[in-house]
């Protein structure tokens, strides 16, 4: 069974407590999947960029068997309300 982004963008809302996820479907064609997904998350607060995608990683450990390419950008809230006032 083929899941898609918005079962992905819910597992990452719920497994982390996020507060804003974006997750978009970036597949150039039907024969490998790729994602670019956003999360902000106050579990990220005091982790280094390592340890905030591993989160994310072990968040979608199953789906990520079969994605092709994952790209992430982790943010705690702070950073991502100064992010929307630039």
């Amino acid at each position: 069974m083929e899941l898609g982004a918005e079962y992905r963008r819910e597992k990452l809302q719920w497994g982390l407590g996020a507060e804003h996820v974006e997750m978009q479907d970036t597949t150039p064609s039907r024969w490998a999947s790729s994602f670019r997904v956003l999360v902000v998350s106050a579990k990220f607060e005091g982790k280094p960029l390592l340890q905030r995608h591993r989160l994310v990683n072990a968040c979608l450990a199953e789906e990520l068997l079969h994605i092709h390419a994952f790209e992430q950008k982790t943010l705690t809230p702070e950073q991502w309300t100064r992010e929307q006032q630039e």
